[in-house]
């Protein structure tokens, strides 16, 4: 609820700070005195448009500080500010402060935390309802109707939003598998064409590499191909030097023991044989890995071109090629299985969609009973605060199919007539501004067990009624006040004496200078300002008395 209200220089306050607390709080005061200036400071911190006019004259900067204090934050407004990343500690007043300039700038913030102004916006949906002589909002707005309704029915909100999300995410599996269907299918001769293509090229990965490093074998073969023949006949034969090695080691072999010298020299021609025939070898093996083959090569230039040229149809690596195979088979395979999927989704799609219509279904009967039981709690408040001729009508319609929600199929909007035998109408379109609050409170009598946000006010409802019409509406604003906060500006003094907080608001002068101040009443306080409420501006000995009767009868 609102605790405190702090203003700065916004338009007659110098400076204001108000305490507030739960129960019904009046605020009272001549015409003119500066009721409205409270409502527009507090309209300007919960996010209202910035004027330039509020500030108060000689001044370049004023604001207002609202403090809310809660047992326990509402979800709604727990969600807004999660959304916002704005901390709030628990336990701690929630407190929203807006500053204007001069020039009609300002800043906004929610404890100490630079916000935008649409968060202050966003917040007192879930903070302050507001209903006064040009109500646009709180119960008059349909959009929340419906939700309105659901929570005096007690209907399973929960599990309408978890019948529809469960049917929309069949639907969007279903649609995503029948555009891949669809597109697999305008692409079937296309991929059976490349798939052949692919299957009878064979690609197998890494072959690119090894085609690659084997044609540069080749080639360095074919290059050295007259030295390598030309070693090869110096190398064999026998007057080749190998073989002139062995027979001198043959010989040397037989007289080697007759000196040490010779067995050393035979010792070295064997190394220099095997040294040469280790050589030999290699050189054998040189030819045989740079052996050049014309055809083979030829063979290897054209294998290489057909998978390059494959790679760059696909625009994928050679690598890649068998992969993209795989992906093709796939595809295939999918417009094979596609009917036989696409069945077993649309039969999953339709049975959600069944769930949803049953749940919605059960939810527009469950709304259509609780509309007749609230139409006729509302009817049974209306005589008491001057409506006998009105009448009020909860319409639940069936939407097209393509508004349909996770609210359900219904729209819901509470209907009014003010005249007999008049067309049942919006709430907004009433004529008269006191008769629009005045059935608002009938409504929000009727909708009081289901709670709502925890302060609410009334601006000048008694506006144009009084004797047993005000009481009725000052009683009904105490019932609706108990265990949360609701504050009524009020010209009727047997509202004003329903207060459990009374406040006055005066307009003094001073020279030039013209102030607004606000005064919590106590006892005596309260029997003046509710005698001078029910006498005029001379308070008399009759009116006294006549303000503690309507003091003790409450």
């Amino acid at each position: 609820m609102l605790t405190r209200l702090s203003i700065r220089n916004i338009v007659l306050i110098e400076a204001l700070d108000l305490e507030f607390s739960g129960g019904l709080g009046v605020l009272t005061g001549e015409t003119g005195a500066g009721k409205s200036i409270l409502l527009d400071a507090l309209g300007l911190v919960l996010g209202d448009r910035a004027d330039s006019a509020l500030l108060r004259a000689g001044e370049d900067k004023a604001s207002v500080t609202a403090s809310f204090e809660f047992d326990r934050l509402p979800a709604a407004l727990r969600d807004i500010l999660e959304d916002a990343e704005v901390e709030v500690e628990l336990g701690e007043p929630l407190i929203l402060r807006r500053q204007l300039k001069a020039d009609g700038a300002s800043k906004a913030f929610v404890n100490d935390q630079p916000v935008g102004v649409a968060l202050l916006r966003e917040m007192a949906g879930a903070l302050v309802e507001i209903h006064g002589q040009h109500d646009d909002r709180g119960l008059v707005d349909p959009r929340g109707h419906r939700a309105l309704l659901d929570r005096y029915a007690r209907a399973d909100v929960a599990g309408m939003e978890k019948a529809w999300s469960a049917w929309r995410s069949a639907h969007e599996v279903l649609e995503a598998a029948r555009e891949r269907v669809e597109r697999a299918a305008k692409e079937q001769d296309l991929l059976v064409a490349h798939l052949a293509e692919l299957t009878a090229l064979e690609p197998v990965e890494g072959e690119e590499q090894e085609l690659a490093l084997a044609r540069a074998t080749m080639q360095k073969g074919e290059k050295l191909a007259d030295d390598l023949a030309e070693l090869q006949h110096l190398w064999a034969g026998s007057d080749s030097a190998l073989a002139g090695l062995r027979c001198a080691a043959r010989r040397l072999d037989r007289i080697a023991g007759e000196h040490e010298l010779l067995a050393e020299a035979l010792a070295a021609l064997d190394r220099a044989v095997i040294e040469a025939g280790e050589a030999e070898d290699r050189l054998e093996r040189a030819v045989e890995v740079l052996a050049f083959d014309p055809a083979e090569l030829d063979r290897i230039e054209v294998r290489l071109f057909d998978l390059r040229a494959a790679g760059r149809k696909h625009d994928c690596d050679v690598d890649a090629l068998p992969a993209r195979m795989r992906e093709m088979r796939a595809a295939l395979d999918a417009i094979e299985g596609g009917a036989e999927e696409l069945s077993a989704l649309e039969k999953a799609a339709e049975k959600a969609g069944s769930a949803y219509r049953t749940k919605a279904e059960a939810l527009h009967k469950a709304r259509v009973a609780a509309a007749k039981k609230l139409d006729k709690a509302v009817a049974g408040e209306l005589a008491p605060l001057k409506l006998e001729a009105a009448r009020f009508r909860t319409s639940i319609a069936e939407l097209a199919e393509e508004r349909w929600g996770p609210h359900g199929m219904d729209g819901v909007e509470f209907l009014i007539s003010t005249v007999p035998g008049a067309d049942f109408a919006p709430l907004i379109k009433i004529a008269s501004g006191g008769e629009l609050s005045r059935f608002i409170l009938a409504l929000k009598v009727a909708l009081a067990e289901e709670g709502g946000v925890a302060t609410t006010i009334f601006d000048e409802i008694d506006r144009g009624v009084g004797g047993a019409v005000a009481s009725a509406i000052g009683e009904r604003l105490a019932r609706l006040a108990n265990g949360g906060q609701l504050l009524a500006v009020t010209h009727s003094p047997q509202v004003a004496a329903r207060g459990q907080q009374h406040y006055l608001i005066a307009r003094t002068s001073e020279g030039t200078v013209t102030r607004t101040s606000v005064s919590l009443l106590d006892a005596d306080g309260r029997q003046e300002e509710i005698a001078r409420m029910l006498s005029g501006a001379e308070v008399t000995d009759e009116a006294r008395a006549q303000a503690d009767r309507l003091l003790e009868g409450v």
